[in-house]
């Protein structure tokens, strides 16, 4: 294997013509210079350069071999490059998972917008999966950072989280529903009205914390459709099919012929957490984390984040 220091020594010496003044301009002695030179040549099994008393010349095989030394430095030097990018997230790629309440609530959007700006050489894959599974995958480092609906199990030696976005369940009505002209809803509004909820599978937990939500609350739900994501269940609420609670930021992806109201008394919401590797020191990694927290306006977990960065340093 040809050593990378030897061919910009001999690089130096074919541009200056002298080995004493390549000597200078490397910063080292002029008699391992020479050494070197002949190592790489005795390597090869060619002589390179027609020396003369103060002066040495490249010979034909020299010039040839000059060439290739060049492009050989300088695709070094993008190779070194890139591994630096790499490392900083200025490129590469980056997997990210995500729950469909994230993209509801534009943090998906959100990400891939910072990322553009500040981040074109970033490829980014997306992919949709539950919350456990993002768990895994982020284990076994099929995942870069994940948007789940739960914070990283307590005391979890691999995954860290950060709460980033906490959104009330809003209740969503039938335009022509006689619950549209009641300004203050209540539990006893909604007491054996038909319901429709999104059961995710497999092991669905959404409508056994709705029931024990509603149970809370003071009400009992005829749940009488079930569907798999809560735009779905929209579009039977606009069929005047039921009633359903959705998380308030989809007031503004949802069809028309519906009408919102607050449950400010409904004990549920929808949390998204970011979750990531511990051992993950990419600058990326903690540059989206940041930028995250900054969104949401929590200070406290930016000067945090940040004082774990110097100390890991």
């Amino acid at each position: 294997m040809l050593d990378l220091r030897q061919i910009r020594y001999f690089v130096a010496v074919a541009e200056a013509g002298n080995v004493g003044r390549a000597a200078e301009q490397l910063h080292i002695s002029q008699s391992p210079l020479s050494r070197q030179i002949m190592q790489l040549e005795e390597q090869l099994g060619v002589a390179l350069f027609e020396r003369a008393k103060q002066r040495v010349h490249l010979n034909a095989e020299g010039r040839a071999f000059l060439a290739e030394a060049r492009a050989l430095l300088a695709n070094a030097a993008r190779l070194e490059e890139l591994g630096r990018n790499l490392a900083s997230g200025a490129a590469g790629s980056l997997a990210v998972g995500y729950v469909e309440g994230a993209v509801h609530a534009g943090l998906v959007a959100d990400m891939l917008r910072e990322f553009r700006r500040r981040r074109p050489d970033l490829h980014l894959q997306l992919r949709s999966g539950r919350t456990a599974q993002q768990f895994e995958d982020l284990r076994s480092r099929a995942l870069d950072l994940g948007f789940v609906y739960a914070p990283a199990p307590k005391g979890d030696p691999d995954i860290e989280s950060m709460l980033v976005r906490r959104e009330p369940l809003v209740l969503a009505i039938p335009e022509d529903d006689p619950l549209v002209g009641v300004t203050d809803i209540r539990p006893n509004h909604l007491d054996g009205r038909v319901w429709i909820t999104v059961v995710r599978q497999p092991d669905d937990t959404n409508r056994a914390q709705f029931l024990a939500a509603c149970a809370e609350a003071g009400f009992l739900p005829d749940i009488a459709y079930e569907t798999a994501d809560p735009l779905t269940s929209l579009g039977l609420v606009s069929a005047g099919l039921g009633l359903a609670t959705v998380q308030e930021s989809l007031r503004v992806a949802a069809p028309r012929g519906i009408v919102f109201r607050d449950l400010p008394w409904f004990k549920r919401n929808v949390a998204i957490h970011l979750a990531w590797r511990r051992n993950d020191r990419r600058a990326v990694i903690g540059d989206l984390r940041r930028a995250l927290a900054w969104r949401r306006n929590d200070r406290r977990a930016v000067i945090g984040d940040l004082r774990r960065a110097v100390n890991s340093e």
